[in-house]
This record gives C-alpha cells, sequence and structure tokens, in this order.
C-alpha cells in the first residue's frame, strides 16, 4: 500500500473505528475479492462492534492499493460519506499490473476518477455484456453538449448496476463527454429524511475542499439548490450516477439541470423530471454459457470440469445475474452443495438462498418481494393474480381482463403500470401488445400464491366459460390462440376434471383448436393430461389420441378439411366416430353431404403419427436415443425436431444454403449434425439450436453423416460425393481423419454397434468397411459381383449401392442396391441372404430391427416394405407415403419404425402390429356390380390373384389361383354370375362365380388388356389393348370378332347399344363399329394427341372426347365435325362426362381442375375449387381421372389425389374425402348416387354410403 494512503488509513483509524459497522463493509470489500471468507469470519468472531472495526483495519493495513479502494468505496455506498472524504485526498494511483490484478479494465486515469467519485469497482466474479454496455454508451455519449437523463431499466437482479459502472469505465467517454468527473450516489428506496441524508452526503463529497466552511443544508429544497449551484458552478461537464431510483418524487429532488444516468426498475419515474431523457431496456439476462462462466470463476474451475448439476442450476436461475451470484457465492463457501441449492432453486425455496454481499438484499425472496410492495393494495392483487400463467407465456391484454373483469382498456392500463415498473414485460413485436413474466417473477410469485392457484385456475375457466357462452373463440377474437392453447392446462390446475374431460372428449373442441394451432399440439394435450383423462375413460382418450395421430397431416392443411367426414372414417366402436355420426345426421337435415365407409372395419393398418414438419420433401429423419424426439432435415433446407409421440414441433433451424441431405443425434442427444449440397456439415445444439460448429473440408455436396453410437468418444462420420469418408472430433475445428479408397460419391455411412468399424457404400458398386482406430480399410465387398447376370438384362457396368446397415449384435451388416437387400457376415464377407423386391422400384434406405429379424425397406414406388430375414418373406407393407420415400429408421426398441418422404411427410409404425396379411393389397383395376340391395366388387391384388368381395362388408368372397402374369383388367356379369380377368400376356379367362371354375380361356390378344366387359345379357365378352384392337367373343362357343383400325393402343370403349360400340384410342381417333358384324361405321380424327376419355350423352346423340392435347371437343354422331372446341385447360384433359339431363360436359385435367361446359352453346359454366389450391402440387391431389353427375344433374363426384363432391350449379366443393392412398383410377357410382366404390393406389378399398 501505498506510504500516503497507510498513513491516512492511520490517523483516521480511531474516528473509522469509532464509527463504521463492519459486518456491512466486508460485504462490499469480500464481494470485490479484497477480503477472503476466512478473513471476514475471523473479524466476525470479535465479540464487540469496536473490535470488529479495529480487526478489520488491521486486515486493511496489510493489504495493497486495491484494499484501500475498495474499502474507500465500501463507506461511500454505507453511507459514510464523511468518513470516506476523509480518505479521499490519498486515494492511490493504480499502478498497470496492479490494475491487472483487479480484473479491471480500465485505465489508471478512469481508475483515479472513478474512484474519487466512488463508482463501485467490477464484481469479484464478472461477464462482460457489450451489447448492453455498448447501448448505454451510445446513450451517454448524447449528453456531451447538453444536460439531460439515461435510465437504465430492468427487473430485480439483471445486472443493472454493474452494467451502470461499466458504461462509464471509458476513457474516451469520460474526456469526451465528463471530463468534470463521474459521481456515484447508491439511493435505494428512501424517506424523506433518508433522501436528505443521502444527497448532504453527496454535497459533503462534492464540496469537501472548500474553505466556506459552510454548513449542511437541512431541508432537500435547500440540498437541490446547493446541488444545483455545485454541478452548474464546480462540475459543470460532470456525470451523476444514481444508482437504484425508485420514486419519481426522489428523482426529481435530482433534477438539477445536469447530466444524469441511473438504473430504476420503474420505467415511468421519468415522468416527473425535465429535459431530454435516453432509455436502455434491461430485459434479459446472462445467457447460458455465460452463467457457466460466472459458476466456474466462483469455485475456481474449467467450465468444463463443472458437475453435471451446474447446468440445471443455470437453467433455474433463468439467466439472473443476481441469482447466478448469490448460488456462485454459496458453492465457494460450500463446493459439495451443487445437488442441494439446485434442489432448493427447483423446489422454490428462495428463502434459503442467503448470502451477506453487496446486493442490498440478503435473499432472493427479499429483492423480489420489494419490488412488489411498492404498489398500491389493489394493484397487489391484481399481480398475484399473474401466478395463474404458466411458464414463458405471451399473454394479450383481453385475457388479463377476463381473468379481472374488467374492460380491456382498464386492464391494459393495470399492465402499462407493471411494465413501467419492471414487474412485467410487453413485447411490442406483436399486434395486440402481448404481455409476460420473466420465470424468477413467476416463481416467486407462484410461492407466494400457492395456496390460492387451484382458486385461480377455477376462476379463470369459469370467467372464459361466461365470455364464452355462445361458443368457443374465434380468430377474429384476438385473444383466441391463448385459451386455445391454455384452456385445459387451467381446467387441469384447477381440478376441474369434469370440465377437462367435457372439452378433451370434444369434436367440436378438435375443430375449433386443430383449425387455430394444428393438430400436434392437440395430440401433445392428450399425452400431457393423459392420467387424468384416463381416470374418466382411457378408451376415449385413445379414440381422440389415435385420430389426430393418424390424420393430423391433414388437419394442417388448407382449405381446412371437414373434421366430421374425418369422424365418420374412425371404427364404429370410437367415440370420435359417434359424435361424428350424430353431427353428419343433423347437418344432412340441413343439406349437408357426409359418407360412410362402411367396410373400414375390415382394415388393418400398423399407421401410429403422421408429421408434416416441412415443406417439400424429406430426405431423412431420425429418432433421438432416449427416442423421445425426432429430427428431421429436406429440401426447404431446415432442421426440424419434433416429439416422437406427438409430432409437437420442439425446433425449427434454417440450417443450410441447400438441401440438407442428412441428421443425426449424439449419442447423449445434446447435439444434432445436418450435411448438406451446400457442402458444409453443421453441429447445433439440440436444446436451443445454437449453431456449434461449421466444417467444409468437403469439395462437393455431403450425402450423409453419422455420429458414434456410445459416449466414449464421440466422433462424427460424413460421406460425400467427392469419395472421401472423414471423421470428426466435434470439439476440433478440422476433421481428425480421411478415409481414401471409393472411386465414385460415397453415398451412406454408419457405425459398428461397437464403434470399431465403420461401413461405407459408394456408387463405384462396392460395400467397404473401416478400422475407426486406424482409419484404415478393413474389408471390401464387391456388390457387382452378387447381381444375377440375366440374358435378358445387360449387366452394367457400375451398381450404385445406396445404403448400408448394421445388425444389432454386429456380426451382420446389408446394402441395399436397385431392387435388392444383400446380407454379409461381417468376418468372412460371406453372403448369408438376400431380398429382391418389384423390378419396378429402387431401394432408397434399408434398416435393421434392434430386437427381432426385421428388416425394413423404403422404395422409390411410395412404399415401405416389412420383410422377415429368418424366412425371408415380406411379412407387410406399410402403405401412405405418396410419392418416393427416402429413408426408414427404427426405434432404438425396434416398436416403432419411421419413414420420411417426397411427400412433405414423416410416417411411425407400430412393428409389433405386423401380419402377414398387411402385405396383401387390391390394384386399382377394378369392377363393381350393383344389383339390388347387394354389392360385388372385383379386383386383382398385388400377388396376381383376383378377388371377389362383398360390397357391405370388404369380406374375401372368392380368390383366385396365382396367375402367370399380372391382371390388368377384370369385369362382372350378373346372369350368368361370372367374372373376367385379362392379363398383361394377353389372356383373358371367364370364371364361374363363386365356384372359381375357369369356364374358358381366351387367347388371341397379343399385348396387355386394358379394358373388358360384358354386354347387358352376358353371353358377349368385350376386350381392347394394347395390340390395337378391339375384340368381341361369344365367350361360350369361343368365336371372335377382330375390330381392326387403330393404329396405337385402344384405351376403351363404350357400348352404345346391342349392336353398337364406341372406341378411343392413343392415335388420337373414335371410332364406331358394328360389333354384329365387325365393320366400322364411322371414323373420327378427334385430336392431335392420345384420346383419354369419352363419354355419351344420355341421349345418344352426342359424344365427347377428352385428349393429351389439352382440349375436349363435343361431337354429333350424325357428322364428323366437332360441335364445340372446349379450351382452356392448362395440362392433358383425362376426364369428361355428361349430365344426366345433357345439359351439361364436366372435364378434368392433370393439374386438378374440372371445369363445367354448356353443351348446347360450348361455354365455360364454372371452373371448380379454381381458388382453393391445397397443400399438394395440384387441385385435386393429382390428376382428375373420373367423373359423375347425380341423376338430378345437380351435384358432381370426382376422383384424383381424393374423392370430391361438388354442387353443379355454383361449382363449389360440398364434401372431400380423403383415401389413405391416392391417386385414383375411377369410381364406381350406384344408379341412385348413395353409393360409391373406389381404391387408391396403396391398395385400400373404399364402399362408401350416403349419411341420411
Amino acid at each position: 500500500m501505498d506510504e500516503r494512503a497507510r498513513s491516512c488509513l492511520l490517523s483516521s483509524r480511531s474516528k473509522l473505528e469509532q464509527d463504521i459497522k463492519a459486518s456491512y463493509i466486508m460485504d462490499h470489500m469480500v464481494s470485490d475479492g479484497v477480503l477472503n471468507t476466512d478473513e471476514e469470519e475471523k473479524v466476525k468472531t470479535c465479540t464487540s462492534r469496536k473490535e470488529k472495526a479495529v480487526a478489520l483495519l488491521n486486515l486493511i493495513l496489510k493489504k495493497d492499493n486495491y484494499a484501500y479502494i475498495s474499502f474507500y468505496n465500501a463507506l461511500l455506498h454505507e453511507g459514510y460519506g464523511d468518513l470516506a472524504s476523509m480518505l479521499q485526498k490519498d486515494l492511490p494511483l493504480i499502478s498497470p499490473a496492479a490494475e491487472k490484478s483487479f480484473l479491471d479494465g480500465g485505465t489508471p486515469f478512469v481508475q483515479t476518477i472513478l474512484c474519487e467519485g466512488g463508482v463501485p469497482q467490477r464484481p469479484v466474479v464478472f461477464v462482460y455484456r457489450p451489447e448492453l454496455i455498448n447501448c448505454i454508451r451510445e446513450k451517454l455519449y448524447k449528453l456531451e453538449n447538453s444536460f439531460g437523463w439515461v435510465a437504465v431499466f430492468g427487473m430485480a437482479g439483471f445486472g443493472k448496476s454493474v452494467l451502470t459502472a461499466e458504461a462509464v469505465r471509458d476513457e474516451q467517454l469520460i474526456k469526451a463527454c465528463f471530463p468534470g468527473g463521474v459521481h456515484w450516489l447508491s439511493v435505494g428506496q428512501l424517506d424523506k429524511a433518508g433522501l436528505l441524508v443521502k444527497m448532504q452526503s453527496l454535497c459533503y463529497r462534492l464540496d469537501q475542499d472548500s474553505q466556506s466552511g459552510q454548513r449542511s443544508p437541512v431541508t432537500i429544497e435547500e440540498a437541490r439548490d446547493r446541488l444545483r449551484f455545485l454541478m452548474v458552478r464546480k462540475y459543470p461537464r460532470s456525470l451523476l450516477i444514481l444508482d437504484d431510483i425508485w420514486d419519481s418524487g426522489v428523482l426529481k429532488a435530482f433534477d438539477i439541470q445536469c447530466r444524469v444516468l441511473f438504473s430504476t426498475r420503474d420505467r415511468g419515474v421519468t415522468d416527473s423530471v425535465s429535459g431530454k431523457k435516453y432509455e436502455v431496456s434491461v430485459d434479459h439476462g446472462l445467457e447460458d454459457d455465460k452463467a457457466l462462466e460466472v459458476l466456474a470463476l466462483f469455485v475456481n474451475k474449467k467450465v468444463s470440469a463443472l458437475p453435471v448439476q451446474a447446468r440445471s442450476i443455470v437453467q433455474e436461475c433463468k439467466g439472473s445475474p443476481l441469482v447466478v451470484s448469490l448460488i456462485g457465492a454459496l458453492l465457494r463457501e460450500f463446493p459439495d452443495r451443487w445437488q442441494y441449492y439446485l434442489k432448493q432453486l427447483q423446489n422454490k425455496q428462495f428463502k434459503r438462498i442467503r448470502k451477506s454481499s453487496s446486493y442490498d438484499y440478503d435473499a432472493l425472496d427479499q429483492a423480489m418481494s420489494v419490488s412488489i410492495d411498492v404498489l398500491h393494495e389493489d394493484r397487489k392483487e391484481y399481480y398475484k393474480d399473474l401466478s395463474v400463467l404458466e411458464k414463458d407465456v405471451k399473454v394479450p391484454a383481453k385475457v388479463l381482463s377476463i381473468l379481472w373483469d374488467l374492460e380491456p382498456e382498464e386492464a391494459e392500463d393495470i399492465l402499462q403500470e407493471f411494465v413501467n415498473k419492471s414487474l412485467l414485460f410487453r413485447d411490442c413485436n406483436k399486434r395486440p401488445y402481448q404481455y409476460y413474466l420473466h420465470d424468477l417473477q413467476l416463481d416467486f410469485l407462484t410461492e407466494q400464491n400457492r395456496y390460492r392457484l387451484k382458486d385461480l385456475h377455477s376462476k379463470m375457466v369459469n370467467l372464459y366459460q361466461n365470455h364464452y357462452k355462445k361458443g368457443h373463440p374465434t380468430v377474429a377474437d384476438e385473444e383466441c390462440m391463448y385459451w386455445f392453447r391454455y384452456l385445459a392446462y387451467h381446467m387441469a390446475h384447477g381440478n376441474l376434471r369434469e370440465e377437462l374431460y367435457s372439452l378433451m372428449f370434444s369434436l367440436d373442441w378438435v375443430k375449433a383448436k386443430a383449425q387455430m394451432m394444428g393438430p400436434a399440439s392437440l395430440i401433445n394435450d392428450y399425452v400431457v393430461y393423459k392420467d387424468i383423462l384416463d381416470e374418466e375413460n382411457s378408451t376415449v382418450r385413445d379414440n381422440f389420441q389415435e385420430f389426430l395421430s393418424l390424420n393430423g397431416h391433414h388437419l394442417s392443411q388448407k382449405p381446412f378439411p371437414d373434421v366430421v367426414q374425418m369422424g365418420l372414417c374412425q371404427p364404429d366402436s370410437s367415440e370420435v366416430y359417434r359424435q361424428a355420426r350424430l353431427k353428419a345426421e343433423q347437418e344432412t337435415k340441413k343439406g349437408a353431404f357426409y359418407l360412410e365407409w362402411i367396410n373400414k372395419s375390415s382394415l388393418e393398418s400398423l399407421s401410429r403419427l403422421i408429421v408434416r414438419p416441412h415443406k417439400g420433401a424429406v430426405y431423412y429423419a431420425c429418432f433421438s436415443h432416449n427416442w423421445q424426439q425426432i429430427a428431421s432435415c429436406g429440401s426447404d433446407k431446415t432442421l426440424q425436431v419434433f416429439k416422437s409421440q406427438t409430432g409437437e414441433k420442439l425446433l425449427e433451424v434454417q440450417a443450410h444454403d441447400d438441401d440438407v441431405l442428412c441428421c443425426a443425434f449424439s449419442p447423449d442427444d445434446k447435439l444434432i449434425a445436418t450435411c448438406s449440397a451446400d457442402k458444409k456439415i453443421k453441429v447445433w445444439n439440440s436444446q436451443n439450436g445454437n449453431l456449434l460448429r461449421t466444417y467444409d473440408e468437403h469439395s462437393e455436396q455431403v450425402n450423409h453423416c453419422q455420429f458414434t453410437n456410445t459416449s466414449r468418444k464421440i466422433l462424427l462420420a460424413t460421406c460425400s460425393n467427392d469419395n472421401f469418408i472423414k471423421l470428426w472430433n466435434t470439439n476440433r475445428p478440422g476433421s481428425q481423419n480421411t478415409m481414401f479408397g471409393h472411386f465414385g460419391p460415397v453415398n451412406h455411412c454408419c457405425f459398428s454397434p461397437d464403434d470399431q468399424y465403420l461401413a461405407s457404400c459408394s456408387s463405384d458398386g462396392t460395400l467397404k468397411l473401416w478400422e475407426v482406430h486406424t482409419a484404415n480399410e478393413w474389408k471390401s465387398i464387391d456388390i457387382m459381383d452378387f447381381f444375377p447376370n440375366l440374358t435378358d438384362e445387360p449387366k452394367e457396368s457400375e451398381e450404385v449401392v445406396r445404403c448400408s446397415a448394421w445388425s444389432s449384435d454386429g456380426t451382420r451388416i446389408m446394402a441395399a442396391a436397385k431392387n435388392m437387400v444383400f446380407v454379409f457376415d461381417i468376418e468372412s464377407a460371406t453372403l448369408l441372404s438376400e431380398i429382391k423386391t418389384g423390378r419396378h422400384s429402387t431401394i432408397q434406405s434399408c434398416d435393421f430391427c434392434p430386437s427381432s429379424q426385421l428388416v425394413a425397406i423404403a422404395l422409390s414406388h411410395y412404399t415401405v416394405e416389412l420383410w422377415d430375414l429368418e424366412s425371408n418373406k415380406k411379412v407387410a407393407d406399410c402403405s401412405g407415403h405418396l410419392s418416393w420415400v427416402h429413408c426408414v429408421r427404427f426405434s432404438p426398441d425396434g416398436s416403432v419404425l419411421l419413414s420420411s418422404s417426397d411427400d412433405q411427410t414423416v410416417r411411425l409404425w407400430e412393428t409389433k402390429k405386423v401380419h402377414p396379411s398387411s402385405a396383401v393389397s387390391l390394384k386399382r383395376d377394378s369392377d363393381v356390380l350393383f344389383h339390388h340391395n347387394e354389392i360385388s366388387v372385383v379386383a386383382p391384388d398385388n400377388r396376381k390373384r383376383l378377388q371377389l368381395r362383398n360390397g357391405k362388408t370388404g369380406e374375401v368372397i372368392y380368390q383366385s389361383e396365382e396367375q402367370e402374369s399380372r391382371i390388368r383388367c377384370c369385369c362382372l356379369s350378373k346372369d350368368p354370375q361370372a367374372a373376367v380377368l385379362a392379363r398383361e400376356d394377353g389372356t383373358v379367362k371367364v370364371l364361374e362365380i363363386p365356384s372359381g371354375n375357369t369356364l374358358c380361356t381366351l387367347t388371341g390378344h397379343t399385348k396387355t388388356v386394358l379394358h373388358c366387359q360384358f354386354t347387358p345379357d352376358g353371353q358377349t365378352l368385350i376386350t381392347c389393348s394394347e395390340d390395337t384392337t378391339v375384340r368381341v367373343w361369344d365367350w361360350k362357343s369361343l368365336e371372335c370378332k377382330v375390330l381392326k383400325g387403330h393404329s396405337e393402343r385402344v384405351k376403351r370403349f363404350r357400348l352404345l347399344d346391342s349392336s353398337r360400340l364406341l372406341s378411343w384410342s392413343f392415335d388420337g381417333t373414335v371410332k364406331v363399329w358394328d360389333i354384329v358384324t365387325g365393320e366400322m361405321i364411322q371414323d373420327y380424327s378427334c385430336h392431335q394427341g392420345a384420346v383419354l376419355s369419352c363419354d355419351v350423352s344420355p341421349n345418344g346423340r352426342t359424344f365427347s372426347s377428352a385428349s393429351a392435347d389439352k382440349s375436349a371437343k363435343i361431337w354429333s354422331f350424325d357428322s364428323t365435325s366437332a360441335l364445340h372446341i372446349l379450351n382452356g385447360h392448362k395440362d392433358c384433359v383425362r376426364s369428361c362426362r355428361f349430365s344426366w339431363d345433357n345439359q351439361c360436359l364436366a372435364t378434368g385435367d392433370d393439374n386438378g381442375e374440372i371445369r363445367i361446359w354448356c353443351v348446347l352453346n360450348g361455354s365455360l359454366l364454372h371452373i371448380c375449387a379454381r381458388e382453393n389450391k391445397d397443400s399438394m402440387e395440384s387441385l385435386h391431389g393429382g390428376w382428375v381421372t373420373d367423373l359423375h353427375f347425380s341423376p338430378d344433374s345437380k351435384m358432381l363426384v370426382s376422383t384424383g389425389g381424393y374423392i370430391k363432391w361438388w354442387d353443379v350449379e355454383k361449382g363449389e366443393s360440398l364434401q372431400t374425402f380423403y383415401t389413405t392412398g391416392t391417386n385414383l383410377k375411377g369410381i364406381h357410382v350406384s344408379p341412385d348416387f348413395k353409393t360409391f366404390v373406389t381404391i387408391d393406389n396403396i391398395g385400400v378399398l373404399y364402399i362408401l354410403c350416403k349419411v341420411g
């Protein structure tokens, strides 16, 4: 210590020993790091106040200049201004070396100025917050040429005082703006007497070198005048800092035409003063990493060496510097109490979080309560009511006006008062404004109000019900989102179980909430409140949860679907179906149109959840290791993370500048890696989405990334089109190893279960195994050697190996190329088995089930297949995707399989439901016979068999033997009872029904038969084929007439009467034939493109044609010239149909557009759903393939990606039925327009009957 400083202490010692209270002074000096806790305790062991003061001074005299300065500042803070003034003249200058040891960045000039002005030193543990500090400095520069006010406001414990002191620790700022000095005054909560004492102390400090010997001012007015004089005359360009202003009256006392910087919790205090005013809002605390740094400094450890409880403590501290410092100071004294203090924080035991420190309050609860105590009594009650809110929830004023039973404007006034006092925050980025509490404020309120919470929640619900007696809020209500999100929460916490049952088991609520928020939030409610709901009826809760899980992807699209119609598709035993049926019957009486799916009970489904997380193709998805979360990525360049049970979104990150091709969780689930076509790999924090690492060493797109399976040593593997595989340690900025050996793009890589080996597959046709430790190639398998060398299919020079997967025991590995999967023994590299899928599809992904012999395969033809390796048989088709499936992954326990697709969905499947019958599906080439009250359906299945099914139940009546060639079409005859199957090889068979006996086999066609049909008397069979002919068979005698004339395949035909037939072809012509003589009657050159559809008007005078040339035409049988040419479609016109009253013609195209025309003059009447484009690429989810009018010509049914019914007069949609699959080829309609039968592209049969 400087000799002058030591002499000053010794000369002032008797006065200091007489007056100071050592315990208060030591709080500051411990915080400054001058005293340690042992020294503090030693002083405290002294008995009397004077003995403690003597002991403290003895300690200070043994220390350095910093101890003198810290002691001086402590005297100022504790109100000993007269004693501090005795020490001021001998304040030591701080040497650069000493300055560094003080952890203070100010220069000696700054230190001297700030010490003289009583500005506190940095706390012993300090983290820099440049954004806020620079913001305060920016405002201070505005005071350079004129007086004014800079207010730093925010809630308790957010570090306002430290930030204020740090802002003036800048030499350039002081010299430019405040050369007269900086003067600090700690204010706090004061009465008038206390305010006068503070002002007297400041006057004394500012005028202590005066020789006038003026007496102290005796009134506040006199003190203000004295200060004004001093600041104007003696310190004209100085800064007065007022720390912790509570009251506008106190601030007004310092309205003395000088430059003032002050901190406050009440934003409104500046209203009482004059001059320019600038504000800095301290509305957030420390980031997690900064808070961990604070704890590490307190306990003198590296952040990486902190125990696991450290991060949880930081999260519980909610970013508050105060709380982090309190905990840190406690842990410095009790380093083994991490778990104890974490528990206190979690249990809101704020009274136990105490520490003697430089902060004004002994415990956290006291710091919180003083902020509330300044409110008027009625305002206190309103504020305490906010404990009913959920954490991290922003709420509009209208919600609280309902809770407080006030007008919205009155509620806004009260909320603004809370905001001004830093008791509440306001989000001004939304309209209306949203209000919210900091977590610490809410925790404190909840603890203080814990015995009233149940009643408050109950009150909230009751007031909601009174306010919305006519029904749930709508989008027109600004507060509607709050109620949809949190009404169930209030019911559950208010113990209003009956109300919760009524809400959650209501289809009306499901519809209203899903329309506003989508399905994921609803599903989450059923999961969160499962235990409560199950007390009433677990089956009903299952009904609603399953309904949302399997239909959620429809509920998130626009236009919003009819929930009642979707509910009618649920099992008859479901509560969802019961409510939907009741509503459908009520609405039908008012003219609505609903369909009952009468054969739905015959279906089996493995589907568990369908989520639509992306706005484009989903290239990859994977489970977290605890399988509570799923990460997905795709063509929209984002990474999405959502709950695996509900699909509720947890995280969305704009991850890359190009398609994101793969994502992977680290073994501890803390990290997620992504790789992209932009050649980069990125590593993200899985909780908050912060970017941790970016790697860009690959020179081409990165196809796949995978972490090791265990946490022993976490590595990341990536592979790229640059032919290389790289290993990364995420703690390092560059790659750890690069693996060379492939001669083509590397498509996939994966670690063995024990992380000893890495498998990679490449477009060079090889599967390679690498030793992870050495990065050396261990084995290489040439997949080309295992492909069959077919004589009719020349062996390609290169086979792209798409993917590989390890068995759970690490003894086998499988690789997929083209349409085959090969399973190899790891040690010997010998082929154990192989799986061959359909030749028309390519395998995109494969995975081993960790708990069984199942293997999942993703295929380009929209499906996922499950195979049993032991029997080498397919056991199930997971059907439902509407486009290419890119990825399949089993959950860690094997109970669930996920798949992702170009159709924007991620689907979850339950593997325990796998049954051999799941692998059987129907083809779309069907025929239906409506006879009296009976319905018969005939269709081929995917195993080349013909099935006859009961149209009421969907049950199989007859099933043929497997055919040698694929069945392409079929038809039924009632009399005689017979069915026809026509094959790809041109063979036609007539079968007796139901015995299945073959009545005859008809040969003659040389190519695929495209259509077949009996004449009404059942004696004649007509077929058409790709061989360009139409054949008319007397099937009993096997006689045949061949109708030749078309030059390309004949798409279809239509019987005009007992002797005439109309056929159309890809050659652009339509022909009329005499089927008795076999002669062509008329030949129409209709279009320049293929004729895709024709229809004949009910009166038999005209027919229509629709073509790939994007036009439709109306023709007369009396002329070969078109009556009307119907232009306007922008794509192939695939379907056309006349209305039964001969007035209208409907046409549908490949863009999903339907047009209705006037037959009389060819004018356009309506374009159906022109403005209602849904989430699919087409207006109708696909090509419009079939159209049918109702007998009264007032309704129209159409098929595309789904089925729609239309009001013909208005051109508006009446109903939409979403099928499980898509790409419907056509629909069979009963004569009364009450029964509809179709089959989708995944083989599901739909028999739909009109309700009512």
